[in-house]
């Protein structure tokens, strides 16, 4: 790793910097049905430690509210609390990591019409906003119980297939939601760190999506809440790095989510491809780690699900310490000296660099299998325990 001294990068440091980055691991929507699926939540628990046995660094874990566990007793999403999630805190704390939540505003008979904080029905939009409030509760409680702020993320689906005759009322009644939803007091509020997450369309919302990202981000800016930027969820030729340096002059943060959308929102697993890449290359040409969130958001279920989980997380691991070990202040300067073809030199210098040295560095450190051992560990555990599945 020598090379990288050449350039001024201290590759030891990089590799301790890019271990210290959270990352926040989820993702719901699946398509495929490999065999193997966890069928309750112990059985996702014992997969998401095996997983991050897989995987270097700091980890943290996204769940949604869909993942309550309260027993015999049905608790629908307006009255959802702390005690329903009770196993994941202390499985995590087990673990010692720390986890963020999301409520869930679909998959349920008061979002059957594909509208939920924007509905013109007032009583399914106050059941909405309630349950945005019990969320905030439980993310303050996770907050306390571990020690340190608990990400709250909110997207919803609301928008509709074909051309709308009013644009407006649902957004104004999705402002008003999400106002009703942020003035409730709660305990511990500053241990809930609340983000909003903007979309270009979705299946039944091809035409008008509520919350686009021109409302996300301006609410996010004038309320002072993080804006969630989404890989897959623009359009299919727009990238978020370029965002990332222009929201970041105006907003104190952002919350990253690394997918890999194949056309449309697919949610593919990541990979350490030029997109990915970009992303965490702009969040460190800025400086701006303290300043971002990152979480996943994507899932295969056609493929083994260990390696699914495995194989994106550590590709999103790859791509932070990618950028560490890239010398953006050189990269910078010759932009302002204007030597444009010896910084396209520079960054193709980059590409044929040792990086696979530095990561294997960072497996050892982390004390988890390298880049050719972790597949067989995968394998072993589906043989073990996922093929014995129904």
């Amino acid at each position: 790793m020598r090379v990288y001294s050449d350039l001024g990068i201290d590759p030891v440091k990089a590799v301790e910097a890019a271990l210290r980055v959270p990352i926040s691991s989820g993702g719901i929507k699946a398509t495929g049905n490999y065999p193997g699926r966890a069928r309750h939540g112990d059985e996702m628990r014992m997969d998401f430690a095996k997983v991050i046995s897989l995987v270097p660094g700091t980890h943290r874990v996204n769940l949604h509210a869909f993942y309550a566990e309260p027993g015999k007793k049905k608790v629908d999403r307006d009255a959802m609390e702390l005690s329903h999630f009770q196993n994941w805190v202390d499985w995590a704390k087990s673990q010692k990591i720390a986890l963020d939540f999301n409520p869930t505003y679909f998959a349920h008979s008061k979002a059957a019409d594909g509208f939920t904080l924007s509905s013109a029905d007032e009583g399914v939009r106050k059941f909405w906003v309630k349950h945005g409030i019990a969320s905030r509760k439980i993310a303050a409680a996770i907050g306390k119980a571990q020690g340190g702020v608990c990400v709250n993320n909110h997207w919803v689906p609301d928008g509709l297939k074909d051309l709308p005759g009013d644009r407006w009322s649902p957004r104004a009644r999705l402002a008003k939601s999400y106002d009703e939803i942020f003035a409730a007091k709660i305990p511990d509020e500053k241990l809930c760190l609340d983000a909003v997450e903007p979309k270009l369309f979705g299946i039944g919302s091809e035409e008008y999506v509520a919350g686009s990202m021109e409302f996300y981000s301006s609410y996010a800016l004038s309320r002072k809440k993080l804006l969630c930027l989404d890989m897959g969820h623009f359009h299919p030729t727009e990238g978020i790095a370029d965002k990332i340096s222009a929201l970041l002059q105006f907003h104190e943060g952002l919350l990253l989510h690394t997918s890999r959308p194949i056309r449309w929102d697919s949610d593919h697993v990541v990979l350490f491809d030029d997109a990915t890449r970009a992303v965490f290359h702009e969040v460190g040409s800025g400086q701006a780690w303290s300043r971002v969130k990152v979480a996943l958001d994507y899932f295969d279920a056609s493929i083994n699900r260990i390696a699914a989980y495995v194989i994106g997380i550590r590709a999103t691991r790859k791509a932070i310490l990618y950028s560490l070990l890239t010398p953006h202040r050189e990269l910078a300067q010759l932009q302002r000296e204007g030597k444009g073809a010896q910084r396209l030199a520079l960054m193709e210098r980059l590409k044929v660099m040792p990086f696979g040295e530095a990561w294997e560095e960072c497996c050892k450190r982390a004390g988890v299998p390298g880049e050719s051992q972790w597949i067989k560990d995968a394998e072993s555990y589906e043989k073990k325990v996922l093929a014995k599945r129904a």
